[in-house]
């Protein structure tokens, strides 16, 4: 009888660990690409709501990709004033993010947002004395010129903003000028402006208000809440809050 033939071997399953590494580092690299920031948020919308209407509606998916009612749809979301606003005030968060990174970096500075638009907070220690309105130039030159450069560059060229002053809750001392911390609130805002005005920004496209300790971000209870309470609030206004 003649041998048998010889079993071939399995081929060898070792470039499966080197295709595996290679598509990992192609993931990585496209994750780094990408910038939520840069997302368009008016085709994210339109995106959303044919989804939405997808799960209350039955048409199928090969459908919902041809033209009609949810294509007309897309283009009325498109023109939608509220999200070209939206749009306009990410540009502007954006700007300022990136010129305000020192200010931010060293806290002086913060940028939040909420329903009246982008917030950028002095944070007033780091502008004032304590229950004084003169701002220490000296500490602030610096962060002043930057928020003038900002208020004139294009991404908030047709906003108005409004500049509110506010206090914790101790009160003023008895020799101070300040009657109450109603006083040394709005003054420390008009102050702001008058600087900024100074540096070239548009001051009729302001308007300033002093809250005293009526709006905290925190409670009083803790020196550093109260320093954070301190502070004087730029708001880059939404349309609906001019």
């Amino acid at each position: 009888m003649g041998k048998k033939a010889k079993a071939p071997e399995k081929p060898s399953a070792a470039w499966q660990g080197t295709y595996g590494d290679m598509i990992t580092l192609m993931l990585c690299f496209f994750v780094m690409l990408y910038n939520p920031s840069e997302v368009d948020v008016t085709q994210l919308a339109t995106i959303t709501q044919s989804l939405q209407m997808n799960e209350t509606e039955s048409v199928s998916g090969g459908l919902s990709l041809s033209a009609g009612r949810l294509s007309d749809l897309g283009n009325n979301i498109n023109s939608l004033p509220s999200l070209e606003k939206g749009k306009s005030l990410g540009l502007a968060k954006k700007k300022a993010v990136s010129l305000f990174a020192p200010d931010v970096k060293s806290n002086k500075i913060t940028i939040t947002s909420d329903e009246r638009g982008l917030i950028i907070t002095l944070l007033s220690d780091n502008f004032f004395d304590e229950g004084s309105a003169e701002l220490n130039i000296d500490e602030s030159r610096e962060t002043l010129l930057r928020l003038s450069e900002f208020f004139n560059s294009p991404e908030v060229a047709d906003k108005r903003y409004r500049i509110e002053g506010h206090t914790d809750s101790t009160p003023v001392d008895s020799k101070s000028i300040f009657p109450s911390n109603w006083e040394l609130s709005a003054t420390r805002a008009v102050n702001v402006l008058h600087y900024l005005a100074e540096y070239g920004v548009r001051e009729n496209s302001f308007s300033v208000a002093g809250y005293a300790d009526t709006r905290p971000k925190f409670s009083n209870d803790t020196a550093e809440s109260r320093a954070y309470n301190r502070r004087v609030d730029i708001i880059i206004l939404d349309e609906g809050h001019f």
